[in-house]
């Protein structure tokens, strides 16, 4: 079975989507549109901007998704039978499934990132990667601290991306370090994503899911927050509305995906890093990826 996953924040890079804006018609209209939808002009930034220009939480999210969607829109043989997408990324894949508009797609991205931004900017957070050990033992770290730090991104096994307080995230990463962590790196990031610091932008971005026309999907969707497939609109309204505040569980998702029969993963969308992420979840698993127009 065709698996197709998209990815999130930190895939972006400087001209992004330059070549499918001059290849693709189809791709050229879109982000027209969107430059009309979003009140800026994204594709400037995309194309002739700097890894700075493009690091803005406003900037970035929506970027991704164009990159993606309009890659996803211009293949010739496009039948997912199975989608997942990395926290953003999961906005892409329900555009691809046909969940969503795109349109829509985009209007929630944007609102997405204002919301998230200025969580950011009301409780100034990060995160941190904490290599090496074993989920069980981050969860357990994690509970044991007297400040918010909560696992955030399970992303392969030995790799789980930790959310909190400035304060939370230095104590975790201590004593992640002290129970024999390869590394516990702090990221360069505007907050602590995934984590409940993140409440008032759930809050903010549930009334704009609510107001949103969602179809049928082609295809069911794997959900960050559950790692289960659904293609029933109401339950995938509810689970991308958690998603702000929840952990991504990816390990969980790659695993459930080829469970349930995927034999090739298809990267769409801007970087490799879900590849990566799919092969140390199964180094069995076929895995490719679209970047570009050719």
């Amino acid at each position: 079975m065709n698996a197709f996953v998209f990815p999130g924040q930190g895939a972006q890079y400087p001209g992004m989507g330059k070549d499918l804006y001059d290849k693709s018609p189809v791709a050229k209209e879109l982000f027209e549109k969107a430059n009309e939808i979003l009140g800026f002009r994204i594709t400037d930034i995309m194309f002739e901007g700097t890894e700075e220009d493009l690091r803005q939480t406003k900037v970035t999210q929506p970027a991704i998704f164009l990159h993606s969607v309009l890659l996803a829109k211009t293949l010739e043989n496009f039948h997912p039978e199975m989608v997942a997408g990395h926290s953003l990324g999961e906005f892409s894949a329900l555009v691809a499934n046909g969940a969503l508009s795109f349109e829509d797609g985009l209007r929630l991205v944007s609102k997405r990132a204002q919301a998230m931004q200025k969580a950011c900017e009301a409780e100034p957070s990060t995160m941190a990667a904490i290599v090496g050990l074993d989920d069980e033992i981050v969860e357990e770290i994690c509970a044991s601290i007297d400040d918010v730090v909560v696992p955030a991104n399970y992303n392969c096994p030995g790799q789980l991306v930790i959310s909190g307080s400035f304060s939370g995230i230095d104590k975790a990463c201590e004593a992640m370090t002290a129970r024999g962590a390869k590394r516990a790196l702090k990221l360069s990031v505007g907050g602590a994503f995934h984590s409940p610091l993140m409440e008032p932008a759930r809050e903010e971005l549930a009334s704009a899911i609510e107001a949103t026309p969602f179809s049928t999907p082609v295809c069911p969707i794997y959900q960050n927050v559950n790692a289960a497939p659904t293609s029933d609109p109401e339950v995938i309204k509810q689970n991308l509305i958690s998603q702000l505040t929840a952990p991504v569980r990816w390990t969980q998702t790659a695993r459930n995906m080829i469970a349930d029969g995927a034999t090739l993963f298809t990267e769409i969308g801007p970087g490799k890093g879900l590849q990566g992420l799919i092969k140390k979840v199964d180094k069995n698993a076929e895995v490719a990826g679209v970047n570009s127009f050719e």
